[in-house]
Parts: C-alpha cells; structure tokens; sequence
C-alpha cells in the first residue's frame, strides 16, 4: 500500500469532494480517500499493483474532475498544478471580463423595471418589451451556453450518473428560466393557451450566472491567498550555489548540490544547502525558518540550515542535505499535508454536505408544487407560477455549498501557514484542533525547559590566598584533559570569563571519582565530596539538585565548584503564559526529585513528577487522561516518543535540522519552549475562525432557502428574487475565505 496526494482540477464544492471520495473508493486496491475542497487535492491510499494513478484519474474523469500531473512525481506535480490552476483563472477571468460589464447593465435594467413596476414616478424602460425580450434572449443565450458552460455540464453529469454538485443547481435553475422564458418569447400562442404569466427570466439568468461565475472567480483569487506560506517557503530558497571543485570556486545551479561538496557563503547571501562549517565564523539570520529575528552566531562544526541568511563573515561548509532531505524541503512537506488534512471538526459539514444537494433538489421541486396548486387557489394561476418558478430558481442558487466546503480547510491552511512562518510545524490539522482544547501540559526537564547541558553556576572559595579567577584557572586547566560532560563545562566557563589555561603533567583520571595532575608545580585533585565533608555549603548546593566537585590542591581543600543544568531563557515567562491561558503546567523528569523541584520552582511549576524513567512516561500521560484531563506533552522527541503518541497532542521540540519528528503532532523549530504559547494562542485563534466560518455558513443556508422558498411571502408578501440569491451565494463563500484570511493578521 502506498499513499500519494494528486492535485484535482474541477472543484467546486464540497459536494464535488464528497463525489470524488465515494468514486474512488469503488475502485479495486484502494483502501482510503480523503479530498479536500480548500486544498483542492485528494490523498488516497491503494495498492499500486492492483491499481494504477491513471486508473483512479480515469475514474473520476467522467464527473468533470481531473487529477493533474498522475504519471510526475510530488514537484513536478505542484508546478503542473499551479500552471493548470493559473490556466483555469485565466479562462474565469476572460469570461469575468466580457460578463460583468453586461451583468451590471442588465440588473440596473431590471431594478429600473421593478421600480417602475412599484411607484408611479420612475418611468418605464425607454424599449419595448418585445424588444427588451429578444436582446436579453441572445445575451441570456451567450452566458448559458459559454460563461454557464460549467453549469449545464453539471446537468449533463446529474442525468447520467445521478450525482449532483453546486453546479448542477446553478444549472438546472437557471436553465429551466431560460427554458421557460424562450418558450414564452418564441411562442406565446402556448403563453395565451395556458394563461402563463408574460414575465421572462432573461435577466435572472444573466444576472445570476454573472454573479455565481463572479463569486468563484473572487473565491479562487482568495482560496491561492490562503495558500501564500508555501509560496513564501518556496521562494526562500537559494538559486545557485558556490561550490569548490579542483580547488576553484563554481557557481551552479542549487539542484547539482551533492552532499560532501564543500560551498562558500559570502556575507549578505543565503545558505543553499543544510552543511555544516568547516572554515570561518559568521552570524546567520534565520528568522525565515525559526520566525527569530536575532541573529545565531556560528563557527566552525556548528550546523547551518539552507535558506537562511549569512549576515556577517565568509564561511566554507560540508554539505549534509540536500534536496528533499533539507530543512525546508521537509517543513514544505510537513506543511503541505498538514494544509491537505481535515480536522475533526470538519467531519459535521462534511456529512451535510453529502446529503445537502439531493435534499436541496427535493426542496425547490417541493416549493415549486406549493406555490402552483396551493398558491393558485389564492393569489391565481399566472402569479403562482411566477412566484413558483422565483421560489424554484431562488431555492437552487441560494443553497450553494461553497461556504460550507470552505469554512474548515481555507483556516486550516492560513492557520498552517502562519505556523510555519513562526517555526511551528503541524503535522496535521488534527493536531491543531485538538491543541485548543487542551487543559493540561505536561513538560519534559532536560532539553525542553533546560538547556540539557550542564553549567557553572557556583564558585566557591575556601582560602584566602585564591580568588574565583584562580580556582576555575587551576581547575579548568586540568578538566581540560578529560572528556567528561562536567568537565568540559567548567573549561567552556573558563573560556567565557577569558580565563588562560596552564599547562598540566601526569594527569590521571580516577574513574568514578575524578581527575589529577601535577598543575603549576603543585598536586591537583578534583573530585566528587567524600562522605565525612559535611560543609554547610556543600549541602546547600546539593539541596538545590546541584552537582558539587572539589577542588583540592597539595591534598587541601581550596574551594568548590556547582554545576547544574540551566533553565532556557523565557521558559519562567513561557510557563506564566500558559498559565494564564488556563493550562495546568506540569513538569516531568527522571531526574531526581530535589534537582526537579530547583528548577520548578524557579520557573514557577507547582506539579512535579520526578525520577521517571522514559518508559514510564506515557503511563503517567495516560493516568492524567483517565482522570479527565486533555493532555499535551512537550518533549525533545526522541526518549519521550512513546509520551508523545500517548498524549492528545505531542509537541516535539526538535533541535538543528531534525524537524521531521513522526511521534509528535505539532514540531517547533530549536526547541523554543515559548513557541508552546504561540502554538496554543495559534489553535484557539484557527478554531474560533472556523466555528465562526461554520456558523455563518450554516445560518446563510438555514435563514436563505426558506425565504428563498417563499415562506415570508404569506405574511410580508415577499419572495426573493433569484438574483439576490445568487448575489449573496457569492458574497457568501468569499466572506467565509476572508474570514479566515484574517488569520494572518493575527498576533501570536
């Protein structure tokens, strides 16, 4: 089995999804569907040797849907599917041209007649009616049969294979005015003969396929606006690259990149490939991956992320990664699916709109019988019909899905986007709902809170005859020679304090204790406190969770040095943030418990669960849940794994270029823990648009077909005429578009 997303050309509507899915899922080896109207793709499951791409293509073919580029692989296919889409546009945008002009003149038309129809003073139109007719019968025939093209080609569809979408409304309402009108113009012996009202529906049909074909066009204009993230993330990528080949430098193209090749970044251009520095310093920008803006100083063996911005030095890098395998390429992937996924939430629109269109034919046909054999007896036959005819046509422009269809995926998307643009990576738009109703996170120690290495963080002098200055020189130049954590971080202290090292002889390593050697003339020892040192100051430090060495010299105690590891800047400010967002922060670790309750308290954590191992982790998520709480965890993504799918929602917090983590949901980039704040503020702010995208586009539907039908008439005399059904139908799925579009105003 594999999994493969194509592009789908030819949606329109949810209904257009719901279509695609159930064709699909007929077909032999395939095992799973999911299209998605926002995104415009479908991601299927099936067994290649059974099933061929071109075969699941030529299955939904017949239905006026095509999958574009099946036979290319992944970029191939977006270059396809964007020129196709840029095709489809183009051809709206002829049609737009050539329709709005004669659009507007016919509904200023029909406006004049009804107010000239209503209040004595408007004059009547300067033409005569039998004229007026014959012009809007050649003008209702050109939209019909070219701008409508789409439309009567949903017809066609729904009288040979019984489906039906947004087009097939729009189709059969506006072709049954035209039918009728023709009729009524053409031959009007059959007019006088059944006593049919005189009045045409040229102008309804003009007016709302102008409309309908006007409100697609602006939803596909503001539906690529959702998409405009991939397009930044695409764009952040360097052309060309300076590579060394026979010792000289080469400029090429960045696809002959090839990992092992040594490139050269010159200040103020972009990294192109993921490497790591050989030669040189620098300060790199990486605000476009990380949504940082203060530069990362970097030196040699340190990592460099392509795409990002060299600002200061000329550096010399091994490339590492290389086309797919880079960090962008991964996070374009990472935000692609995620963009393509559906949330839960999006599960309620789309059993509706399976149902919506039959339920929407039934209705109109419904309102239509009404108002002919119940309307007659009261108002008489020719205003019945008309009034029938209106609620009919009314009823199949207004109940258009669109809105409905865009409500979940266009949030999804902008919500995705705007992520990614912040070093928030979502798997899926599972995740991100699933994020906004968490109540609990839980959050791993080291790594996460910490920064997971240890550092100097107390300096201790006994004698008066040392300063600090003397004791961290003379232990620092011999931990110089060991390979230990602890003594590594007392020499980085050293070094950060600009403190010279000495030279040091017989130096030995006492495994499990410690280090000595022969420094400045004198025996030094470092080494773990013995049991019978009970200094106050010893015990103080170790009450803190602190590792405490000894620093002896001519076997007398000089002084002490602490080690501990360090909170992360902004993790206590992070922590009060969601706090204040009402999560109950939890810390979890396997360190012991007095080393966890130093660093809780210091960033303000109440709850701390210590001395776990990894595998007893997701025991503890899972004891959490089983008393009612919506748990999230925020872990490094490798021991924590099993905690993370546990979890409702894993947050890794990746470091360097590993952001593909499978075990987490959502991913942030360098492992910001304040990201974790950003990330909730981001999933409230997508799921608050989208239950306003769902309200409104419900409400349009359940307030809009009744009018529509005609219920107002009885008490306020009002039936609403089909051009301001399809007005609002437009206006409908493009203000639910613009909705989510404010997404990316907002502040996280």
């Amino acid at each position: 089995m594999i999994t493969k997303t194509f592009d789908i050309t030819g949606m329109h509507c949810a209904s257009c999804a719901h279509i695609i899915e159930s064709q699909l899922h007929k077909q032999k080896g395939v095992t799973k569907v999911q299209a998605n109207f926002g995104t415009e793709k479908a991601t299927v499951t099936f067994d290649e040797s059974v099933t061929q791409a071109h075969e699941l293509n030529d299955a939904i073919k017949p239905f006026g849907y095509q999958m574009a580029h099946t036979e290319h692989d992944q970029k191939t296919s977006d270059t396809g599917h964007d020129h196709m889409a840029m095709v489809e546009m183009d051809g709206q945008e002829d049609k737009i041209l050539f329709a709005l002009p004669l659009t507007i003149a016919t509904f200023i038309l029909m406006m004049w007649d009804i107010a000239a129809r209503s209040f004595s003073s408007v004059p009547n139109l300067p033409l005569p009616m039998d004229l007026t007719n014959i012009i809007l019968m050649i003008v209702s025939t050109i939209f019909i049969f070219w701008i409508g093209k789409p439309y009567l080609d949903g017809v066609v569809r729904f009288a040979r294979y019984g489906v039906a979408n947004m087009d097939t409304l729009v189709g059969i309402g506006t072709l049954t005015a035209y039918l009728y009108s023709s009729i009524i113009t053409l031959l009007p012996q059959v007019m006088t003969l059944l006593s049919l009202p005189e009045y045409t529906y040229f102008d309804v049909v003009i007016v709302v396929i102008g409309f309908v074909t006007l409100g697609k066009y602006l939803e596909t204009r503001s539906k690529r606006r959702t998409g405009d993230a991939i397009q930044k993330l695409v764009g952040l990528q360097a052309k060309t690259a300076t590579v060394i080949r026979d010792k000289n430098e080469v400029e090429i193209p960045i696809s002959e990149v090839v990992i092992g090749d040594i490139f050269v970044v010159k200040p103020g251009s972009k990294i192109p490939v993921d490497g790591v520095i050989i030669r040189g310093s620098t300060s790199i920008d990486e605000s476009m991956i990380t949504g940082e803006s203060i530069p990362v100083d970097k030196k040699v063996e340190d990592t460099v992320i392509g795409a990002t911005l060299n600002k200061q030095g000329s550096i010399q890098c091994r490339a590492t990664k290389v086309g797919s395998d880079t960090m962008l390429a991964q996070i374009i992937h990472m935000v692609k699916e995620a963009q393509g996924s559906k949330a839960p939430i999006q599960a309620l629109a789309d059993q509706i709109s399976a149902v919506f269109v039959p339920v929407v034919l039934v209705i109109s046909l419904l309102s239509l019988v009404v108002w002919i054999f119940i309307g007659t007896s009261y108002i008489g036959q020719s205003l019945a019909l008309t009034y029938g005819i209106l609620s009919f046509v009314g009823v199949l422009i207004i109940a258009c899905p669109c809105a409905l269809g865009l409500a979940t995926p266009t949030a999804i998307i902008v919500g995705v986007g705007k992520g990614a643009e912040h070093g928030i990576l979502i798997k899926d738009a599972e995740s991100l709902e699933l994020l906004s109703n968490v109540d609990t996170l839980v959050v791993d120690k080291t790594g996460t809170l910490t920064k997971g290495t240890p550092e100097v963080t107390d300096v201790v002098v006994f004698e008066k005859a040392y300063t600090d200055k003397d004791l961290i020189q003379s232990a620092a130049s011999v931990e110089a020679l060991s390979e230990h954590p602890l003594a590594q971080a007392v020499v980085t202290y050293a070094k950060s304090k600009n403190i010279s090292l000495r030279p040091v002889t017989d130096f030995m390593a006492l495994e499990g204790v410690g280090v000595k050697a022969i420094e400045n003339g004198k025996a030094l020892s470092i080494h773990k406190p013995d049991r019978d040192q009970t200094d106050e100051r010893i015990t103080h430090l170790q009450t803190q969770g602190k590792t405490v060495i000894i620093v002896e010299v001519d076997k007398k105690v000089v002084g002490l040095i602490s080690l501990s590891d360090t909170v992360k800047e902004g993790a206590a400010s992070a922590v009060e943030a969601l706090q204040k967002r009402g999560l109950s922060v939890i810390m979890m670790t396997g360190d012991n418990a007095l080393a966890a309750r130093y660093i809780a308290d210091q960033l303000g954590i109440k709850t701390v669960v210590s001395d776990v191992l990894p595998q007893e982790k997701a025991s503890k998520i899972k004891e959490l849940q089983s008393q009612g709480h919506r748990v999230a965890m925020a872990g490094d993504g490798i021991n924590d794994a099993p905690a993370l799918v546990q979890a409702e929602v894993g947050i890794a917090m990746a470091t360097g270029t590993d952001v593909a983590i499978e075990s987490a949901g959502i991913t942030l980039i360098h492992g910001d823990i304040s990201k974790v704040t950003q990330a909730v503020d981001l999933s409230r702010s997508t799921m608050r648009t989208i239950r306003q995208n769902l309200f409104w586009a419900f409400i349009y539907n359940v307030i809009g077909i009744p009018v529509a039908a005609g219920v107002l008439y009885p008490v306020w005399g009002i039936v609403l005429n089909p051009i301001f059904a399809g007005l609002a139908m437009a206006l409908s799925s493009v203000s639910v578009v613009s909705n989510s579009l404010r997404l990316r105003l907002t502040r996280i």
